[in-house]
């Protein structure tokens, strides 16, 4: 029983410095964002603004559009039953802009965007690249990490607010085609049930989102260790803690802002 304690403790002390060691990470990228658009940084910064906002839209449009066609027709179909139909617009307006659009866009930028940061930083990690900077005394943190982490907080709210567009139209289209529900009143009623509020907790959402992204990504990176296994074992590791702490950090912020 006490070694059972004390591998269960063992575990927890390796978490918690693992977490801290995470943070000061984030803490050292932030105070480098200053440096994003230097001369010595704009070319690695603008790279990765380019990765996250463009070579990932083609999915998150599709992604997207028939989240909001899917929601649009259970909800309508359900509403139907009542003769209540015409208020999907507002019900996958609210869904989307407060919950759907910043977990979707999350999601889709960890599995495309935060694996490619793993694998990339964890071969250059086991492969003594990342040892080979700092001994030509370059720091990583500012090279490596904060181009990173910076892309992904800048534009993921971007990125989410045009999920939240597509998103609603397709729950238009549904809406029209299907449901018999005028454009004008699917739009009318989504404009009347949703509140500013509602989008800026779904932005700050998506901002904290990407802050959670490269953070994991990039510690998880330079964890790696024993070759290609191990790049394989510090990829999966990120994307799976970067949707978990999705989930539970997108439900703290919610229940914070809505009770």
């Amino acid at each position: 029983m006490l070694n059972f304690f004390e591998k269960i403790g063992r575990i927890l002390i390796q978490k918690m410095y693992r977490t801290g060691l995470s943070f000061l990470m984030l803490l050292e990228a932030l105070y480098f964002f200053r440096y994003a658009f230097s001369k010595r940084n704009i070319k690695d910064t603008l790279n990765y603004l380019y990765i996250v906002a463009v070579k990932s839209l083609l999915v998150i449009s599709v992604v997207a559009l028939f989240t909001g066609m899917i929601l649009a027709l259970q909800t309508g179909l359900e509403l139907q039953r009542y003769g209540q139909q015409h208020l999907i617009g507002a019900a996958v307006a609210v869904s989307v802009i407060r919950e759907m659009g910043p977990f979707m866009t999350g999601l889709i930028i960890t599995a495309s965007v935060g694996s490619a940061i793993a694998a990339q930083l964890g071969t250059m990690t086991v492969s003594e690249e990342v040892n080979a900077l700092e001994i030509m005394g370059i720091n990583v943190k500012r090279f490596l990490v904060m181009p990173r982490i910076f892309a992904l907080t800048i534009i993921m709210p971007f990125i989410t607010l045009y999920t939240d567009i597509i998103a609603i139209l397709g729950g238009a289209l549904i809406g029209y085609t299907q449901l018999n529900v005028e454009f004008t009143s699917y739009f009318q009623n989504a404009l009347n049930f949703t509140y500013i509020k509602d989008l800026y907790v779904g932005l700050f959402k998506a901002l904290i989102f990407g802050l959670i992204i490269g953070t994991v990504s990039c510690y998880q990176g330079f964890s790696a260790k024993n070759g290609a296994s191990g790049v394989g074992r510090v990829t999966r590791r990120a994307v799976i803690i970067s949707f978990l702490l999705i989930l539970i950090i997108g439900y703290i912020i919610t229940r914070l802002f809505y009770i």
